[in-house]
C-alpha cells in the first residue's frame, strides 16, 4: 500500500540522475524493515511511491525529485498514476 506519483515531463536523453541520487534522503527505514520510498526515472518523467512508512522522508524526496524536474522545463504535470 501506498500513494504513487507521476512527475510527468520530457526526460532529456543525456541526463545525469548523479546529482539527484547525492540529494534524495536515505529511503531505508530499518524501524519498519522497509522504504519510506521508491522512485524510477522514466523517459516521460519521474515515478514516485511513498509507502506510508515515513511521510516525513517521503516528502523530502518528492521534493527533491519535484526540483530536479522544473529545473530540467519548466513546466510539470504532477498526476497520481
Amino acid at each position: 500500500m501506498g500513494r504513487e506519483y507521476k512527475i510527468k515531463f520530457s526526460v532529456p536523453g543525456n541526463y545525469d540522475p548523479a546529482a539527484l541520487q547525492r540529494k534524495l534522503p536515505s529511503p531505508i527505514h530499518s524501524a519498519a524493515m522497509g522504504d519510506s520510498y521508491h522512485y524510477a526515472i522514466e523517459p516521460d518523467g519521474f515515478y514516485f511511491i511513498d509507502h506510508l512508512v515515513d511521510r516525513t522522508v517521503a516528502a523530502v524526496a518528492l521534493q527533491c525529485l519535484l526540483d530536479e524536474a522544473l529545473g530540467l522545463t519548466d513546466a510539470v504535470e504532477l498526476t497520481e498514476p
